[in-house]
């Protein structure tokens, strides 16, 4: 009954009026909102400062950028070993596997198109046909930078507007194509396995996604977007950051057939760390 309460309660609420409004009092700098934010929360998640390039959560200017903090050097080394796929991000595996049919696979019961995730374009889901995907959930208390799993060039982004549903396992396993009907950003980058996409998907009171390239990129008028990077040169090493997330939320990979072998026992649930190998690239 509660998780159907839960549920339920996602459906009926302005999903965007009220990650607005959070995202208002998370960007606050007023020292007693931006104080109260970071210590209760700070608190609640345990959260581990010790990592963090500046240790006291109060020094911080405001709760984003307390929530998006940099950990000191080192603390979360990249493999260098030259054909390594390495995690994105902190967080935990929701899925991994292969993708069947064009579809992804979400939870028991449920898969969407890799065609919805990527905003509608046929064509860029056909690279990834017969292809391997893994999804990772960053939970609150997490480190949340998003970081290039492979090294790659970017090629373009596709903002794609939607619902703002909590991606937590609850509603993984109860919302019908969660991933491919929250809003999110599409990156595609060209690497020396072909194209790889990284989905940054939004969540329940995600103040906003931003890119090292662009800045603040969600929210955006609620309509697709697409930039097309062709004439630049943004090349991004293995481990260097690409994004952040202003409160948690999901990451979704997407590499072609043929490229890449995860690691044997990565499952459901298994805690990873930014940096560290996830899977071995077939590279030519």
């Amino acid at each position: 009954m509660i998780k159907f309460l839960f549920i339920l309660f996602q459906y009926l609420v302005p999903q965007h009026g009220i990650s607005r409004l959070v995202g208002y009092f998370a960007a606050s700098e007023n020292t007693r909102i931006k104080n109260t934010f970071i210590t209760r929360f700070a608190a609640k998640y345990q959260i581990n400062m010790a990592e963090a390039k500046e240790e006291n959560p109060t020094a911080y200017p405001s709760f984003n950028a307390f929530f998006t903090r940099a950990l000191k050097d080192g603390m979360r080394p990249i493999d260098s070993t030259a054909n390594a796929l390495v995690s994105p991000a902190d967080g935990a595996i929701s899925q991994l596997g292969d993708i069947k049919q064009g579809r992804v696979f979400q939870a028991k019961g449920r898969d969407y198109s890799v065609t919805e995730l990527l905003g509608g374009d046929a064509q860029l889901a056909a690279q990834f046909e017969d292809g391997h995907f893994m999804t990772i959930y960053l939970s609150p208390r997490d480190y949340h930078r998003v970081h290039m799993p492979i090294e790659g060039k970017l090629v373009k982004t596709v903002y794609v507007p939607g619902d703002l549903f909590s991606v937590n396992p609850t509603t993984a396993q109860n919302v019908p194509a969660l991933f491919a009907r929250n809003e999110r950003l599409v990156c595609i980058f060209d690497t020396p396995v072909g194209q790889v996409a990284s989905v940054m998907v939004g969540a329940m009171i995600v103040a906003g996604i931003e890119t090292v390239w662009s800045g603040q990129v969600c929210p955006l008028p609620k309509k697709p977007q697409t930039v097309e990077f062709n004439g630049s040169e943004i090349l991004l090493g293995k481990g260097a950051e690409m994004g952040r997330f202003k409160l948690g939320s999901t990451v979704v990979l997407c590499l072609p057939k043929g490229s890449v072998s995860f690691n044997a026992g990565l499952a459901e649930d298994s805690v990873l760390r930014m940096g560290e190998k996830i899977g071995t690239l077939n590279l030519a």
